[in-house]
């Protein structure tokens, strides 16, 4: 296994997380409509697990734009 694989295979692994921490955040809505709840239309600010869906969609964001950088630069 080399090093080129390994990193495919973590880059793979961080794009499914970083899809379902994408569609598991809906617009404007509390985390319990996603699953059939009603937010009532109350625009407050990200508490509990809405924000570290938050963040962690944004470290994975990251870490996926590093991963994909790192690769083009081994590959030259």
């Amino acid at each position: 296994m080399n090093f080129d694989f390994l990193i495919s295979m973590v880059q793979i692994l961080v794009a499914i997380f970083l899809v379902i921490f994408i569609l598991l955040q809906q617009r404007g809505t509390a985390l319990g409509s996603a699953f059939g709840g009603d937010s009532g239309g109350f625009y407050g600010s990200r508490r509990g697990l809405q924000k570290q869906l938050y963040w962690g969609t944004i470290i994975l964001g990251t870490l996926f734009i590093g991963l994909a950088l790192l690769r083009l630069i081994l590959s030259a």
